[in-house]
């Protein structure tokens, strides 16, 4: 299993600072979002919904100059 890629915007989720915008190494364009489950959301098999501050994903744009 990989890890995650550089952080670009928010924090360390590794160390209680969820959530956080990375690139994904090896795939130009990509980006993972990786924050706290959300249960009460119901999604096809083998997805998940990560919901985060807009914030966060404004610092994502921000960091990759758009």
């Amino acid at each position: 299993m990989r890890e995650i890629g550089k952080i670009i915007a928010g924090g360390d989720c590794g160390e209680n600072d969820c959530p956080s915008v990375a690139l994904v190494e090896g795939e130009p364009g990509m980006i993972d979002v990786q924050g706290y489950h959300q249960s009460d959301i119901s999604t096809p098999s083998g997805e998940v919904v990560a919901r985060i501050p807009i914030s966060v994903l404004l610092e994502a744009a921000r960091a990759l100059g758009n």
